[in-house]
């Protein structure tokens, strides 16, 4: 009877510790399984979290980059805005520019204040060796013109016909030749511009009209209200 009471007490203690054997390998793979799945986790938290700080970090260059951009960009808005400010002003001044170009070229009417000049051929002098020197030349007319251009001149004409800026001019005897055409003593010049400066410029002492009488040139000299030329 002792020995079948043993018999049982050995079983149940080993059955007792199969269990209690089972229970604890559960217990430790559990644990494992969690801290493992624990592990996992945080891994892929941190990652994440990387992930994360590398693109606010990209974002922020982004950022600095387009801050930049904007600067650069403003700056070029008020370099255009400052050459916009006087745009208009330059604008007239090439307006003014071309007009004065048209006018010289003589391809638009021209209408104004001016200057008259008649050159005639003085009175021949029978004791003079020289007759031509007695005659309105090329060369006197140039003196003229010349003066006119450099007093500011708009437009200019000889005898009606518009003189521009390749205008040919010769002397043929008692004739002049302009741009092809022949005129007659005397030779009207007229100039269109302000006729103060056109006189003065005209008029200084060892000037123009000195040279022009000194060679025998009749010279009359007129101030216009009003000269207008028409276009070539």
């Amino acid at each position: 009877m002792k020995l079948q009471n043993k018999t049982w007490s050995v079983v149940l203690f080993s059955l007792v510790c199969l269990v209690l054997g089972f229970i604890l390998a559960y217990s430790y793979s559990l644990s494992s399984s969690k801290k493992l799945s624990g592990e996992v986790v945080t891994s892929k938290y941190f990652e994440q979290e990387e992930r994360y700080r590398e693109e606010l970090i990209g974002q922020q260059e982004r950022n600095k980059e387009l801050e930049n951009e904007l600067v650069t960009r403003q700056q070029k808005v008020r370099e255009v805005e400052m050459s916009l400010s006087g745009s208009e002003e330059q604008y007239q001044s090439l307006i003014k520019e071309a007009e004065d170009l048209r006018l010289l070229l003589g391809v638009i009417p021209s209408i104004g204040e001016g200057v008259k000049v008649q050159l005639e051929d003085a009175e021949y002098d029978p004791s003079s060796v020289n007759p031509n020197d007695y005659i309105v030349h090329e060369s006197h007319v140039f003196q003229v013109l010349n003066e006119l251009k450099i007093s500011g001149a708009e437009a200019i004409s000889i005898n009606g016909q518009r003189i521009h800026a390749t205008s040919y001019i010769k002397c043929n005897g008692p004739v002049i030749t302009v741009d092809g055409k022949q005129f007659p003593a005397p030779f009207v010049i007229e100039a269109i511009g302000d006729t103060s400066v056109l006189v003065s410029s005209l008029q200084l002492t060892g000037g123009v009209l000195d040279k022009l009488v000194n060679d025998n040139i009749v010279v009359t000299i007129e101030q216009k209200s009003k000269i207008q030329m028409p276009a070539l």
